[in-house]
């Protein structure tokens, strides 16, 4: 009888899964609490190894799920704790390369099949490239089924000597159109008035402070943006080890770019934005872009990593670390309203093509089910 469909028969235990997270990222986060839900309400036992604090925001225990607190560490303890939980699971599926590489660990010698997440890649260069090579391998290798959320992270499992990579299918849980949007002028007074953007266009971006999200390129098109009147004001959410940098960056070249750190209103801050701006090296599937074509927000994104994957002809794609053609499409965009009307129409039709949380559930459910039932793990 299929997992997929049906709860388990009549004296058979339910299927027992356990879910490990690493750092936790916004994205698979998500990402597990959508499969923790969808799981339990199919009757599959669920266990989610992830940090405390990631149970705070994400709440799988509410979501059908039990909570096991496993730190963020490669620490013996920590492992200890990752493979007691894995102890009784008929199958563990880590999210990243961290959790895949502990969940490996933790597996050793035993016959459990291994679903690993590819979310996103890391971004490391010099003397470190090489190891985070090894580690790919290692988990990709120890995996039945590698996840990749793009196809250039499927490839890449593949060259890593993944035995199986696949298309993920990831839903953007709990999606829906910020408040404001319902306004022709798709406008937030509020927000944009305590913003500082009162009479003035708002460009929004979102993400970590750090090397690869190619903010010193978007400090870069800022520059011309200053001369336009009124000046667009450009917000940045986020937090990280670039800040101080970006700062003394903004005050001396004074540049209309405010950086907010850690917000929790993302979805009110972009329902005001009349652009969103993803300046990054590579993406996979960024939330960011999901959320703005879903809200109708004209995007402007760098042609790199999954990006044009997920949005196709509905947002406008530039060079990665070309300000000139970044400042300008953004000029062109802010100066013709009717541009920015066509995209949104186009974000409207690419959304309706993207993965809903069910079909994110029954994908991963019929892999499950596939290998559970393999004799290889009976």
């Amino acid at each position: 009888m299929s997992l997929v469909s049906s709860p388990a028969p009549h004296g058979r235990s339910p299927l027992h899964t356990v879910q490990v997270l690493g750092g936790g990222s916004a994205g698979s986060s998500a990402h597990v609490r959508t499969l923790t839900s969808g799981l339990a309400a199919r009757g599959v036992r669920v266990s989610v190894c992830a940090p405390v604090e990631a149970e705070r925001t994400y709440d799988f225990a509410g979501a059908g799920g039990l909570h096991v607190p496993v730190p963020r560490s490669a620490e013996p303890a920590a492992l200890a704790a990752l493979r007691l939980a894995c102890a009784d699971a008929d199958l563990v599926h880590a999210h990243g390369l961290h959790a895949g590489l502990r969940a490996a660990l933790a597996l050793s010698g035993h016959r459990v099949p291994l679903v690993v997440t590819w979310h996103t890649r890391a971004h490391v260069e010099g003397v470190r490239a090489p190891l985070l090579r090894l580690i790919e391998r290692r988990v990709v290798r120890a995996a039945s089924v590698v996840l990749g959320t793009s196809t250039d992270l499927v490839d890449r499992a593949r060259t890593r000597g993944a035995r199986d990579a696949r298309l993920a299918a990831v839903a953007l849980p709990g999606r829906r159109k910020p408040a404001g949007h319902d306004d022709p002028d798709r406008l937030l007074p509020k927000v944009r008035a305590e913003l500082g953007a009162t009479g003035r266009p708002l460009l929004m971006a979102v993400g970590a402070l750090e090397r690869h999200r190619g903010y010193d390129v978007l400090l870069d098109a800022a520059r011309v943006w200053r001369r336009l009147d009124p000046a667009p004001l450009v917000v940045i959410a986020g937090e990280g080890p670039l800040r101080a940098e970006l700062q003394r960056r903004i005050e001396d070249e004074h540049l209309p770019v405010r950086l907010l750190g850690r917000r929790e209103d993302i979805g009110e801050l972009l329902g005001a934005a009349d652009l969103a701006l993803l300046p990054s090296s590579w993406e996979s599937r960024s939330v960011l872009a999901q959320e703005a074509l879903y809200a109708g927000v004209p995007l402007v994104a760098t042609d790199a990593g999954g990006t044009r994957e997920l949005v196709g002809e509905a947002a406008r794609l530039v060079p990665y670390g070309d300000a000139e053609a970044l400042a300008d499409v953004v000029v062109e965009l802010l100066e013709h309203p009717e541009h920015r009307e066509l995209l949104r129409g186009k974000g409207t039709r690419q959304t309706a093509g993207w993965p809903t949380e069910d079909e994110t559930v029954a994908q991963v459910l019929s892999i499950y089910d596939e290998l559970t039932q393999s004799p290889l793990y009976i």
